[in-house]
């Protein structure tokens, strides 16, 4: 090749490589506009959302609901069906929590009726707090409980009694209106608020703990009770000794039933019927019970 050919071939190369960077240039001088207005339209719609969700706090909420829905959803379909606020409807707590005595009772009870300790935790304390309010022993509320359902808080009798006091939900209907309708009959703490607030009733009318257990068990114009009595005083009896026992090992409870109040039972008799008594509540008794 030639100096002459040689030449205008680098002359050539030396044309297309500005040409290259020209083109280059223009390029990310191109892409830099782009993206520098991009950037500014951006930043106008945030600062415009941000003004519009300050004055329209119902579009804020409205956003922040449909997000928290998304992310929930992603989450969801990552990982399997969560629901992390679940534990606050619960009805559980630690047992260890609780002081001595009723860290006893729902060890006890627990043992004794198949029923994990973790719920029992929460009926044994609501039992002792509602109790010193209403007067009553809360062991004696608890042996109720056990009697009447065996602490299944679903029970219902063939004549209507549900939950864990077996409470007549069609006779004492009004007294659920507070906890939002007849249905609160099957949350444990509201079935044995009411169950405490109708057990206040019938030792009332009776005058005595026994025979206002007569009337609770719907037997109030009847002679005999059928042992209901006798069984939930003895439940109450063995419920005192492990009070009692715990007691020994730390500071005493302020509360407890007052001496005379319960029938002397030892701890080692039998107590668990193999029903429920509320399958002794005949209609006929309910009539009279709704009576009387």
């Amino acid at each position: 090749m030639t100096a002459l050919g040689q030449f205008g071939l680098e002359a050539h190369l030396k044309s297309v490589r500005s040409s290259v960077l020209t083109i280059a240039d223009d390029i990310a001088q191109g892409f830099f506009e782009i993206t520098h207005n991009s950037f500014a339209l951006l930043g106008l719609a945030v600062v415009f959302a941000v003004i519009t969700l300050t004055a329209r706090p119902d579009l804020r909420q409205a956003g922040e609901f449909k997000l928290m829905t998304w992310l929930q959803q992603r989450q969801e379909a990552a990982i399997g069906f969560t629901e992390p606020a679940a534990i606050e409807r619960a009805t559980a707590s630690n047992p260890k929590d609780l002081p001595a005595q009723q860290a006893a009772v729902a060890y006890w009870l627990s043992k004794k009726y198949g029923v994990a300790p973790e719920p029992l935790s929460v009926l044994v304390a609501e039992a002792f707090e509602i109790g010193q309010k209403a007067k009553l022993d809360p062991t004696l509320i608890l042996a109720i409980m056990a009697i009447e359902s065996g602490f299944n808080p679903f029970a219902q009798s063939p004549v209507g009694a549900q939950g864990l006091m077996q409470v007549m939900t069609k006779v004492h209907h009004d007294k659920y209106d507070n906890f939002g309708g007849k249905l609160a009959a099957f949350d444990p703490v509201t079935n044995l608020r009411v169950g405490v607030k109708v057990l206040q009733e019938c030792i009332a009318r009776a005058g005595s703990v026994e025979g206002g257990l007569k009337y609770y068990v719907g037997a109030a114009n009847m002679e005999d009770d059928g042992g209901y009595a006798s069984k939930v005083m003895g439940e109450h009896a063995r419920l005192l000794a492990v009070v009692a026992s715990a007691s020994k090992r730390g500071k005493p409870s302020p509360f407890f039933a007052e001496p005379g109040t319960s029938r002397p039972v030892p701890a080692s008799m039998p107590g668990k019927s193999d029903a429920p008594a509320s399958e002794g509540k005949t209609p006929e008794k309910v009539a009279m019970l709704s009576q009387s």
